[in-house]
């Protein structure tokens, strides 16, 4: 019985495709879409505090791939709502200051007091795949192991440029992910200290005793980008001439226009070996955060970093879009030429390049 019932079956489908007529087909299961499964999970990860899925965040903004981008700008909304809660503080040095020694050992007192610590460190010399993730988790080995705190390198793919979008995306995620402190620490010297000045809100210069001898090779555009100054390395039998330093900065900075509004930059002496002075310099942080939320300066500056943000990418976007197209590249080379054999000034050729 039941074989002749699944030989009429049979039959009758073949009838059905001789007759030009189709059987109705089965109803499937569909599956939910992988990715938008992965970009929940991620998110969900982010806001749970999950180093992992922070993780994933940032590299997924960091892809060149334009779906991942696109991917990671969506996440990035989502996420917006949970942003904007901690304290960003920027940290700049000369060279051989002890910049990674000082964020370890602040970064660990932090910690110590139940905060979540970021460490976000810029090098321009660094690509994607150089080797700053390793030396700045070797440099503060101690804090890269900390449950408590997160350390990433910020790449700029070899331009200062990308330090606009990645870094400031990448603290966005970091904030999402429930960081109360976020340091970015400045690798290389120049440019980026103006950089990173324009999207933190405190940003602290750390120097070795000797003031004098320091500022002959120091521009005084970098302490003038200053909210503190930080005389490092100021161990017990280097205090007395780490005092007298901390005294000659408060004399020079009072001569300086302020780097915030309604705050006077202060000097501080700090030995990260022996840890005294860390505390106040947390001290210090906080009185500027809660002077700067009372006054609205502090407020008034991250909107306008942010309006600068903007703008800078649409410059950026512009010129990615601009030598992006072949023959516009082909004709920049053509006016190029034409200038170097004097046959069009510089203006005349821009006029050219955009009719």
């Amino acid at each position: 019985m039941n074989r002749e019932h699944g030989s009429r079956r049979i039959m009758d489908g073949v009838n059905a495709a001789h007759d030009g007529m189709v059987p109705a087909p089965r109803k499937r299961f569909r599956k939910p879409n992988k990715k938008a499964m992965d970009i929940e999970e991620i998110m969900s990860g982010v806001i749970k505090g999950s180093r992992l899925h922070l993780g994933k965040a940032i590299t997924l903004l960091e892809s060149s791939n334009p779906s991942d981008k696109e991917d990671g700008q969506a996440l990035l909304n989502r996420l917006l709502p949970h942003t904007g809660k901690c304290l960003r503080i920027g940290i700049t040095g000369v060279p051989g200051a002890g910049k990674s020694t000082f964020i370890e050992t602040f970064g660990e007192m932090l910690t110590g007091l139940g905060l979540r610590v970021a460490v976000l460190a810029i090098d321009p010399s660094s690509s994607l795949s150089g080797g700053s993730i390793l030396g700045d988790k070797t440099r503060m080995e101690k804090l890269a192991k900390n449950p408590r705190a997160f350390i990433r390198p910020s790449p700029t793919a070899g331009t200062l440029g990308g330090v606009h979008k990645k870094t400031r995306e990448t603290m966005l995620l970091c904030e999402a992910a429930g960081y109360d402190v976020i340091l970015v620490e400045t690798v290389g010297v120049g440019q980026s200290e103006t950089l990173v000045r324009g999207m933190v809100d405190l940003f602290m210069l750390l120097v070795l005793t000797g003031a004098g001898d320091e500022l002959q090779g120091m521009k005084k555009g970098i302490l003038e980008l200053a909210d503190a100054i930080i005389v490092h390395k100021a161990d017990s039998g280097n205090l007395p001439l780490a005092e007298k330093t901390v005294r000659e900065y408060k004399g020079i900075v009072h001569f300086l226009q302020p780097a915030t509004e309604n705050w006077k930059t202060r000097a501080l002496a700090v030995s990260s070996v022996e840890q005294t002075g860390i505390r106040e310099v947390w001290e210090m942080a906080k009185e500027f955060e809660e002077t700067g939320k009372a006054n609205g300066v502090f407020n008034s500056r991250r909107q306008s970093q942010t309006r600068d943000w903007f703008r800078s990418m649409i410059t950026d976007e512009l010129h990615s879009r601009f030598f992006g197209d072949p023959q516009k590249r082909q004709l920049v080379k053509k006016l190029e030429q034409d200038i170097l054999d004097g046959q069009l000034t510089v203006a005349q050729a821009i006029s050219h390049l955009f009719e």
